[in-house]
């Protein structure tokens, strides 16, 4: 396929799509979950949501931070231009789409959405915070910007 439909950006232009996707997607999954634990009552939610909090923490620490710095090292690899969609591999895209799915799965479930809510609200806390780590890198590399201009073939 010629390359000319490939819809090239400048390469740190994809830490700011990455982060722009970890961000919506953490926002989507933190709403839903503290609407639903909503129902506990303003002191458990409280409770529950600052244990969240700490889980999605711990999560981030231990196995995120890695893939956030994983991707972060792979966009750095790539040329000055690059696909929009090379914002994260090409299996991220089979990871996206399960954990889509997962999270249909359940919100279609009989599961008592108060129990969906932490799980939710952890990954979502999860995203969030690797959506910084992407926004942190896309401006400490502001002078690294491609002269403007159409892509090199």
């Amino acid at each position: 396929m010629s390359s000319q439909f490939k819809p090239a950006i400048p390469r740190r232009y994809l830490l700011l799509l990455a982060g722009l996707f970890w961000a919506i997607a953490g926002l989507i999954l933190c709403v839903r979950g503290f609407a639903w634990v909503e129902a506990l009552g303003v002191h458990t939610m409280l409770v529950v949501e600052a244990a969240s909090v700490v889980v999605a923490a711990g999560a981030y620490i231990l196995w995120f931070s890695k893939l956030v710095m994983r991707n972060i090292a792979r966009i750095r690899r790539l040329p000055d231009w690059a696909c929009a969609f090379a914002f994260t591999a090409w299996h991220g895209y089979f990871m996206i789409g399960a954990m889509m799915t997962l999270g249909i799965a359940l919100r279609n479930s009989d599961t008592p959405r108060i129990y969906l809510g932490i799980p939710y609200g952890i990954m979502g806390g999860v995203l969030l915070v690797g959506s910084a780590k992407f926004f942190r890198e896309f401006m400490r590399t502001k002078g690294e910007s491609s002269s403007p201009g159409t892509p090199s073939s």
